[in-house]
């Protein structure tokens, strides 16, 4: 015979199970638009340039990786805050308070920048279906409409929860770090200690990792999707863990990437071909390392080429208030869809001309680096005025931490440019 509380026990046991089953449920929904731009980030100008880092440098940039995984963080952060305090995007953010002339050189340099991440996403992709010996000319063209055609025609959602899982391959790249058999010290040496060299070489690689790190579209596409997505303040602190720990967990990835990378050919130089990259994954999966490596970084260039066009639709339409929603078709927000589709068409097409796809890539990320503290600064202001943000405004010590990562990849660009415009 039982007693009740022998059967109300039972009860209990499955509600808290339905209870814990709900609230995992609620964590995974909140993964979206912080974790998706974040994991773009790691496209192919990222795999790339963090592959070339440790081809061409070793362990050397690591510490550097660490300061620029803070940045982002504090970048994406303030990005996505921005976009569920005031339910407004960049683009409109920075038109309302700065003046035109302003707003002109935000929306021109993520344009600018934005074109070259775009011509780079479709160098991946040659670069991804070369390695399977497809040419390029046959597969950056379909590329091409495939992106537009499952953004445009309302198929996006999907198409981007099949490319995020097929980017998982990545995953492999810390399992090979430890495969690789690394020197553990050298290692440990350069995350924790600062390794600069002062050789032009290595500091525009540097600014490279800073382009594709802290890259000027997430930041843009982090605060309009929110937006879109409707998140409301009182959300917020799940939106601020998706958003955090998307920029975190993309940039461990990309730490693994360079340690895989520096074991397996450091001192090796730049890279010349996506093939050399795959070198790292053989530890993991033996000969099938290039056909794996070519996957992930086939949808890895596929779901950038989608979101990087993406933020730019959204900055621009933002700043003049024309409608801008991928909920919406084309004939409703005709300048949203237009902008997307002259980049996808610029992108396929500069991607094409005859040349080393791994040094396009890594030149476009360069640019971002030389772009990104100017729209940083941007960023920071906004951020830090109680008028835009009420009680949400930058508190006092993460204000610093903000100004202080400005002005450590303002300085890092600033010396790349001198260097650069001194040796013509």
């Amino acid at each position: 015979m039982t007693t009740p509380s022998q059967e109300i026990a039972p009860l209990d046991t499955v509600k808290r199970k339905r209870r814990l089953v709900v609230n995992i449920g609620v964590v995974l929904a909140t993964f979206g638009p912080g974790l998706i731009s974040a994991n773009a980030g790691n496209d192919a100008g990222g795999i790339l340039t963090y592959a070339s880092a440790g081809a061409q440098f070793g362990y050397g940039t690591l510490f550097l990786m660490v300061v620029v995984t803070i940045g982002l963080v504090v970048a994406q952060e303030m990005s996505s805050r921005l976009g569920v305090y005031t339910g407004q995007g960049l683009g409109g953010l920075i038109r309302e308070q700065f003046s035109a002339a302003s707003t002109f050189v935000a929306l021109l340099m993520l344009l600018i920048a934005n074109v070259a991440l775009t011509v780079s996403e479709f160098a991946g992709v040659g670069a991804a279906m070369g390695i399977l010996g497809v040419s390029r000319y046959l597969s950056i063209p379909l590329a091409a409409v495939l992106v537009w055609v499952t953004t445009v025609l309302g198929s996006y959602s999907k198409a981007e929860r099949l490319l995020l899982v097929l980017s998982l391959v990545f995953l492999a790249y810390p399992v090979a770090a430890v495969l690789g058999h690394p020197d553990g010290q050298q290692v440990l040496e350069n995350l924790v200690w600062p390794h600069f060299l002062s050789s032009h070489s290595f500091l525009v690689l540097a600014v490279a990792l800073i382009g594709t790190t802290i890259t000027p579209y997430m930041q843009f596409y982090v605060a309009s999707a929110v937006v879109d997505k409707g998140v409301l303040p009182k959300d917020y602190k799940r939106e601020r863990f998706d958003t955090v720990s998307g920029a975190i967990w993309s940039d461990l990835v990309s730490i693994f990437i360079i340690i895989a990378t520096a074991a397996a050919i450091g001192g090796h130089g730049p890279l010349a071909t996506a093939a050399e990259a795959a070198r790292a994954l053989r530890p993991v999966v033996g000969p099938a390392a290039p056909q794996l490596f070519a996957a992930g970084l086939l949808a890895a260039s596929l779901l950038a080429a989608s979101v990087v066009p993406l933020s730019t639709s959204y900055a621009i339409a933002d700043a003049i208030g024309a409608p801008r929603s991928m909920s919406a078709n084309f004939k409703a927000a005709p300048l949203f869809y237009g902008i997307f589709t002259l980049q996808i068409l610029i992108g396929a097409g500069v991607s094409l001309a005859p040349g080393n796809l791994v040094a396009l890539v890594i030149d476009a990320q360069a640019l971002n680096g030389l772009i990104t503290p100017i729209l940083m600064t941007y960023l920071v202001i906004l951020t830090s005025r109680r008028s835009v943000l009420g009680s949400a405004v930058n508190g006092p010590r993460f204000r610093v931490v903000a100004i202080v990562s400005v002005a450590v990849v303002g300085a890092l660009a600033f010396v790349v440019l001198v260097q650069t415009v001194l040796s013509f």
